[in-house]
């Protein structure tokens, strides 16, 4: 398996006055080079999973050479009775002890300094000693040397510590391959604290601020490797405080749970310390430790506190631990049905999710793209969020409300989203000027980025806007309420774009509204110039950035923002789970306001279902020649890959612009919030043609589904009312949609959009949802084949450890559309190239088949849902959550050149360069400053591909969302 096939993300950006162009979050891909005739030099690491009866291995090969590697095949033996079972990511053979492994037709070529993965999964008995020695077209490889394994043995995670006080830092390391630890260094985030270069390594920091912090150790050895620790967080407390062992408590009916609680510095006399529920569940009680005494002696001595249970009751309740002259501390215990234990486990892991230390949240409540700050996939950097990550967080206090019948957090989670992500008035500030009849002037879309900037042409027809006035009437204002989609959280880059502001600069603290992609299907994020959202022309060069992406003879300050709809739409679904399950318990009002703005944020999706400039849809060939739209005929009904709106800076120069999107795909569908937007009467939109616009589109989604299904049953890429992004002629024989063109890949190309498994699971998972709510049988016959596909793509091992598919290939076409008789699809194919245990993806694989099971009662279905989440649960748990190792080869392209015009000279907020030399990392300095930098540091000079275990918020948050469906369908 590749784990670097996994990747998500990606929205691209058109900033200009007229046109924005957004990407789902893409998987990345490493490059190829043309392959030369080269002596062969080769690195293989090898790692397993062993279950005592079987094992995967994963082998990464690395050529390094100085040529690039056209082809390959591995060799290497075994000593014992392994047998191979299956091998993904190249053709696998055994002869005797002999394995043999040819390259697949993707990954043939290694260039220089790059990586491939490959893998498969043995039988064996005995012994399992791992191979003596690799072979790469018959040249011997050197074995990968492996990084040191660091441990920070100190403090403990979720350690509570007084401000001024010192905080211990202690950890081990070990290095491999007869190498010794040369030192340790400590960091809190990104920030060295200290470093220790003698056994054993310690460091006692001082002077760390009031609130959360993320500690880390990192070890170098003597041959030049080095690796980090995993995570540990603790708090500093203004001054003494109880500390809990948990926020979080999950206590069966009838019986007893239980929490530890120490305080967190010496006191000087005897401390009492106090256990009370102060609201909620009354069928919990303290039974054990209501009064703990804690002297000088044991002051950081564990004890227990025991809640009790009765035999009815459900729901949460809060306990407070006070002692004078000490903070408070506040568990949550949840009182839940003596068989409900994935609900257990959606507490506990929600409790590791929420629990500040652990460094999921930015100090406004905001959800990180991932707690580590190392990470490039859509988002650049981890500390990077975008509105996929705010409305997981909506989706997870919705279950949370569910469980605890507390729904304060789901409204809390909406009203961070609407402070921070929702862009106000004073961001969008020139919308009275939009032009409804004229939304913008076309620039097209270029094949490359070294194609741009793409010319502004005024002489290409558009068509009007039917939204805006209704919109306006509707709700007052001629503001736009949906999510932009990136966020630099803690304004890394430095523009200083938060809510209201227009780069504040450097100094700006808090959320910073940015974009990345921009320039065509083949811009990778590797190839993204960062840019803010409000370009006053403080930064980038004599236009700011705008010249990088549109050529026009002049440019004005302006603002602009693009919305991800498969967000919102999340965000919608959310809203709707949340009103069921509250007006279930009795609490719909709670809720109620909540609901009403997610109706609202549906209505101004309807964006989304609209051609890039309101031309018709269909057979829409030729910028001049395909004609303008008069209103609803521009709309394709479906959501698309974005809408955008922007304008002028300055409230007197009167122009302002929106687009839709010509570009559609089949993972970005969602019917469950397109059935709740038109059929649900709390969700029903406050518009004119709201309703009826998404009880159509509910009917076109489905036919979406059934037009992109596979002979196999997979879901193929989507359609475009606009070939190449700017109405070119397709090949011939391209079939069509209600006469939008199929595009296996719409949108980008760096890695093909098509190819991630994940995009199967989240869409199906919503096919599900809404079939579970209605029984619908449209819903039902995709469903029926597509599960069917999937399980027998499926593997679960004796241990509980599981393979589900990672990256797909297609071939062919669907049959062109014929809503009376749909063709069978019979030329259309895919494949699967290799597989994977990431279980962000396997949770929403999970949902899929638990809500398709809890309403057809498939057997299969159900058991192979239970086995995915049982096993993640066992053999995937850290203090962080739930994660896997990733081996990430695409990180090469930290070196990878940025196109960047010679005509263009600029900077970014820290001074970085902008010029035509720029690479992805010199416009990213700030990664040197990383504790993992040094990771890429040796990759790059030749080392083997560094191993991430990343905590994505997305992942933990589906993960969690799993085990809470599983328990209230399935359990």
């Amino acid at each position: 398996m590749d784990p670097a096939r996994r990747r998500r993300g990606a929205r691209r950006l058109w900033t200009a006055a007229v046109a924005a162009l957004a990407l789902p979050l893409a998987m990345l891909s490493t490059t190829s080079t043309p392959a030369r005739a080269a002596a062969l030099q080769c690195s293989v690491d090898y790692r397993t999973n062993d279950w005592g009866s079987g094992f995967t291995a994963d082998l990464t090969l690395t050529n390094r050479g100085t040529d690039p590697i056209s082809g390959w095949t591995l060799t290497y033996a075994y000593a014992g009775n392994q047998k191979l079972t299956n091998g993904w990511n190249g053709t696998w053979s055994q002869s005797g002890q002999q394995i043999t492994v040819n390259n697949a037709t993707y990954n043939g070529t290694i260039a220089v300094g790059a990586a491939v993965s490959t893998g498969a999964q043995f039988t064996y008995s005995g012994t399992n000693a791992a191979p003596a020695g690799f072979a790469i077209n018959g040249t011997t490889c050197v074995g990968a040397h492996q990084p040191p394994v660091t441990v920070l043995t100190s403090p403990a995670a979720g350690a509570v510590y007084t401000q001024g006080d010192a905080v211990p830092l202690a950890a081990t390391a070990a290095a491999a391959d007869n190498a010794t630890i040369s030192k340790i260094e400590f960091y809190d985030d990104t920030t060295l604290l200290g470093t220790d270069t003698s056994a054993p390594y310690s460091l006692s920091a001082t002077g760390l601020a009031v609130g959360s912090h993320s500690l880390v150790a990192k070890a170098y050895d003597s041959l030049g490797a080095s690796a980090s620790s995993t995570p540990v967080g603790i708090t500093v407390a203004s001054g003494p405080a109880v500390v809990a062992s948990t926020n979080q408590l999950a206590v069966q009916q009838g019986r007893t749970g239980t929490y530890t609680l120490k305080l967190s510095t010496q006191p000087s006399a005897n401390v009492t310390v106090t256990t009370a529920r102060t609201a909620g569940n009354t069928g919990l009680t303290v039974t054990g430790g209501a009064s703990l005494t804690f002297t000088p002696s044991n002051w950081s001595t564990a004890q227990n506190v025991t809640l009790t249970a009765n035999a009815t009751g459900t729901g949460a309740a809060t306990f407070e631990s006070t002692a004078t002259g000490h903070a408070k501390a506040s568990v949550t215990a949840t009182e839940i049905a003596g068989a409900k234990a994935y609900d257990a486990r959606f507490l506990d892991l929600y409790g590791k999710i929420t629990n500040p230390a652990n460094g999921y949240f930015s100090p406004e409540g905001i959800p990180y793209h991932s707690v580590e700050t190392l990470i490039v996939e859509a988002p650049d950097q981890g500390h990077e969020t975008t509105s996929e990550a705010y409305s997981y967080l909506l989706w997870l206090q919705a279950m949370y409300g569910k469980i605890t019948g507390d729904w304060t957090k789901f409204n809390g989670a909406w009203d961070i989203m609407e402070k921070y992500m929702i862009p106000t008035h004073a961001d969008q500030p020139t919308n009275s000027f939009y032009n409804a009849s004229k939304p913008a002037t076309y620039a097209p879309e270029l094949d490359t980025p070294n194609e741009y900037p793409a010319k502004l042409d005024t002489g290409v027809s558009v068509g009007s806007d039917p939204l805006a006035g209704e919109l306006k009437t509707a709700y007052g204002t001629d503001d736009v309420y949906g999510m932009h989609w990136l966020q630099d959280v803690d304004n890394v880059y430095g523009y200083g774009n938060s809510p209201g502001k227009c780069e504040a600069g450097p100094t700006d603290t808090g959320p910073s509204y940015i974009n990345t992609f921009q320039r065509g299907a083949q811009e990778s994020v590797w190839e993204t110039v960062p840019q803010p959202t409000c370009d006053a022309f403080k930064y980038g060069g004599t236009n700011g950035y705008l010249d990088l992406f549109t050529g026009d003879a002049s440019y004005a300050k302006q603002w602009k923002f693009t919305n991800a709809p498969d967000a919102d739409a999340r965000a919608v679904q959310a809203a709707y789970w949340a009103d069921i399950w509250a007006e279930a318990q009795g609490k719909g009002g709670d809720v109620s306001a909540t609901v009403g703005k997610a109706a609202k944020m549906g209505d101004y999706l309807r964006y989304a279902m609209y051609d890039k400039y309101f031309k018709k849809i269909g057979n829409c060939v030729g910028p001049t020649a395909c004609p303008a739209g008069t209103g609803k005929d521009a709309s394709h009904y479906l959501l698309s890959w974005y809408y955008a709106w922007g304008g002028a800076t300055d409230t007197s120069a009167g122009w302002a612009w929106r687009i839709g999107s010509s570009h559609t795909h089949g993972g970005y569908q969602n019917p469950l919030a397109a059935y709740a937007l038109s059929s649900y009467a709390d969700l029903k939109p406050k518009s004119a043609t709201g309703q009826a616009d998404w009880a159509k589109s509910l009917t076109r989604q489905l036919e979406f589904y059934r037009w992109l299904q596979s002979n196999e049953g997979a879901i193929a890429g989507g359609a475009t009312n606009s070939w190449a992004g700017r109405y070119a002629t397709p090949p011939s024989g391209t079939s069509t949609f209600y006469g939008m063109y199929y595009d296996q890949q719409p949108v980008y190309h760096d890695p093909p959009s098509n190819q991630w498994f994940g995009f199967q699971a989240w869409s199906m998972e919503r096919v599900a949802e809404y079939y579970q709510q209605t029984g619908n049988a449209s819903a039902k016959a995709v469903l029926d084949k597509w599960v069917d596909w999937a399980l027998s793509k499926t593997t679960v091992n004796p241990d509980g450890t599981f393979l589900i598919p990672s990256t797909l290939q297609w071939s062919g076409r669907p049959d062109t559309w014929n809503a009376s008789s749909p063709g069978a699809n019979t030329g259309l194919h895919v494949t699967v190239a290799d597989y994977t245990n990431d279980v962000g993806v396997a949770a929403a694989y999970a949902k899929t088949l638990t809500y398709y099971a809890a309403k057809s009662g498939d057997t299969e279905a159900k058991t192979t849902a239970k086995a995915l989440l049982d096993g993640m649960w066992t053999h995937n748990q850290d203090a962080l959550g739930i994660a896997v190792p990733e081996t990430r080869a695409d990180y090469n392209r930290f070196d990878d050149g940025v196109y960047v015009p010679s005509t263009f000279s600029g900077t970014m907020p820290n001074g970085d360069r902008i010029n035509s030399s720029s690479t992805f990392a010199s416009l990213r300095s700030f990664y040197e400053d990383d504790p993992a930098w040094s990771k890429i540091e040796s990759y790059l000079a030749g080392g083997a591909a560094p191993v991430f275990t990343y905590h994505r918020f997305w992942a933990q948050a589906d993960i969690a969302l799993a085990m809470g469906s599983y328990a209230e369908l399935l359990e």
